[in-house]
C-alpha cells in the first residue's frame, strides 16, 4: 500500500510538470492555482527548488496578488542563498499587506541572513510599527543591532522584551550570551599545592591574581605570581598580551621581573601563532630566562581543531653547554558549550619553563636538563549566564632530584581556578 501511493504520488508530480511543460508557451497560467501551489511546495520540499520556483512564477502571472504563493516564492530564494530576489519579493508582499507578521519576520531573517543588518534593522523598525513591543520582532531588532556593531543597543532591546515577558527564554539566553561578549574584563585568581610523596618536602604553594581585558588590538593580562616554597615567600608581576596582526596570524608577548630567587629577576619571551588549512595552527617563539645569566629557550607548537575537540603537542628546546634540553607536552581538549567549558588531559617529558619551577644549582643558575614524566587533566567550567568560571586540576609528575641525579621524586599537584568578567 506504501509503495503503490509513492507510485501515484511521482506520477502525479510528472503529469504537473508535464502540464507545464504543454503550457510553457502560454503567457498566463490557466488552471487552478491552489492545486498548482500544493504541486510547486511538493516540489520544493523533494529538492526541486527550480522546478517550484518556475510553477510559483506561472501562477503569479495570472494571479500576481496570490500573496501566500509570492511569500512562499521568496522564502524559496531566500533558502537558496537568492537574498535580493527574495527581498524583492518580500517587499511586493508586505507593501499589498503589512499585517502580515510572519513575512516581516522572513523579510528581516533574508537580511540578517544575508549579511545586510542595516537593512534588516530598517524592516524591523517599520514592522514593530505594525507590531508594537511584539516579541518576535523585538527579537530579531536586537540581532540586526548587534550585527550593526551596536551590542549595547541590543542589549537595551533585550532588557526591553523581558520587561513586557520576563519569562521569555529565546531573550534571556540572548541577553546572557550578549553580557558574556560585552564583558571585557575579567578579574582571576588560581591556587595550587605540590604535595611531595613521603612528604620528602615541605608543601609548595603557587598562587596567581590576574586581571585582564579584551581590546580591539587584542587581551592585555596582568599578573602577580605568589610562591611560597622552600620555607621563603617570592612575588614576581608579570603581563601577558595576544596582540592580532591579521587575520589568521596573532602573537604572544610576555615580561615580568621579581626580586627574589624563587623566580628568574626578569622573564620574557615571544611567539607567533598563524592559522593553517584543515584547521590546524603553528607557533614558533622564544623565552629568556635571568637569575645569575641569561638563558633563551626556544619553543613551537602545532594544534589541530576537529569538531569540539582540540589536540596540541608543545615542545621546548634549550641550548647548553653540555647539549641541549629538551621536553614536550601533547595535550588534548574536549570543549562542551564554548571555550570557557571543558575537559583536559596532557601529558610530557622533561622540563617545561611555562609550569615548572626550576631549581638552582650551587651558583644560583637554573638546572634545565632534569628528567621529568608528567600527568595532568583538568575541568573547567562556567555559571549558566558564563559570567562566572570555575576550574580544577590534578597533575602527577615524577622529577629527578637536583642534587641526586638518578634519583626522583613523586609529586601530585592540586589546583583550582575562579574568574568573574564585567564590563
Amino acid at each position: 500500500m506504501i509503495q503503490s501511493k509513492s507510485v501515484i504520488k511521482s506520477i502525479s508530480i510528472l503529469l504537473f510538470l508535464a502540464t507545464f511543460q504543454v503550457v510553457a508557451q502560454q503567457r498566463v497560467f490557466t488552471g487552478n492555482p491552489d492545486t498548482a501551489f500544493k504541486k510547486a511546495r511538493e516540489l520544493a520540499f523533494n529538492k526541486q527548488r527550480k522546478q517550484a520556483q518556475d510553477s510559483l512564477l506561472f501562477i503569479l502571472t495570472k494571479y500576481p496578488d496570490y500573496l501566500d504563493i509570492r511569500s512562499f516564492l521568496a522564502s524559496t530564494y531566500s533558502w537558496d542563498g537568492a537574498y535580493k530576489k527574495a527581498r524583492k519579493e518580500f517587499s511586493y508582499v508586505l507593501k499589498k499587506n503589512p499585517k502580515r507578521k510572519t513575512d516581516w519576520i522572513a523579510a528581516i531573517n533574508n537580511e540578517l541572513w544575508g549579511e545586510t543588518p542595516f537593512n534588516a534593522l530598517k524592516l524591523a523598525n517599520t514592522a514593530l510599527k505594525q507590531y508594537l513591543k511584539d516579541d518576535d520582532l523585538l527579537y530579531l531588532k536586537a540581532k540586526a543591532e548587534e550585527n550593526s556593531n551596536n551590542p549595547d543597543k541590543a542589549l537595551t532591546t533585550l532588557k526591553n522584551i523581558l520587561k513586557n515577558n520576563p519569562e521569555n527564554d529565546n531573550a534571556k539566553s540572548y541577553k546572557a550570551s550578549l553580557i558574556h561578549s560585552l564583558s571585557f574584563n575579567t578579574i582571576g585568581i588560581t591556587s595550587s599545592v605540590d604535595l611531595y610523596d613521603k612528604n620528602e618536602r615541605d608543601p609548595m604553594q603557587y598562587h596567581t591574581f590576574k586581571y585582564s581585558r579584551q581590546t580591539k588590538l587584542g587581551s592585555i593580562t596582568a599578573k602577580v605570581n605568589f610562591n611560597r616554597r622552600f620555607q621563603k615567600n617570592g612575588v614576581q608581576y608579570e603581563v601577558d598580551m595576544y596582540p592580532k596582526i591579521m587575520k589568521g596570524l596573532y602573537a604572544y608577548v610576555s615580561a615580568g621581573v621579581s626580586n627574589t630567587d624563587l623566580f628568574p629577576s626578569v622573564r620574557y619571551g615571544a611567539e607567533l601563532y598563524k592559522s593553517l588549512p584543515k584547521s590546524f595552527e603553528m607557533s614558533f617563539g622564544f623565552r629568556g630566562l635571568k637569575y645569575t645569566k641569561t638563558t633563551t629557550i626556544y619553543t613551537g607548537s602545532v594544534g589541530w581543531y576537529t569538531g569540539n575537540s582540540y589536540w596540541s603537542f608543545r615542545t621546548y628546546v634549550t641550548p647548553g653547554d653540555t647539549g641541549s634540553s629538551k621536553s614536550g607536552t601533547l595535550n588534548y581538549r574536549k570543549y562542551r558549550s564554548d571555550a570557557d567549558n571543558y575537559f583536559s588531559i596532557a601529558a610530557g617529558i622533561g622540563f617545561s619553563p611555562e609550569i615548572d619551577p626550576f631549581p638552582l644549582n650551587d651558583d644560583e643558575e637554573a638546572i634545565f636538563d632534569l628528567k621529568s614524566q608528567k600527568f595532568n587533566m583538568g575541568y573547567y567550567f562556567t555559571s549558566s549566564n558564563k559570567q562566572h568560571a570555575w576550574g580544577t586540576k590534578f597533575s602527577l609528575a615524577h622529577q629527578e632530584k637536583s642534587f641526586s641525579f638518578g634519583n626522583y621524586y613523586l609529586i601530585y599537584t592540586l589546583g583550582i581556578s575562579y574568574s568573574v568578567k564585567f564590563k
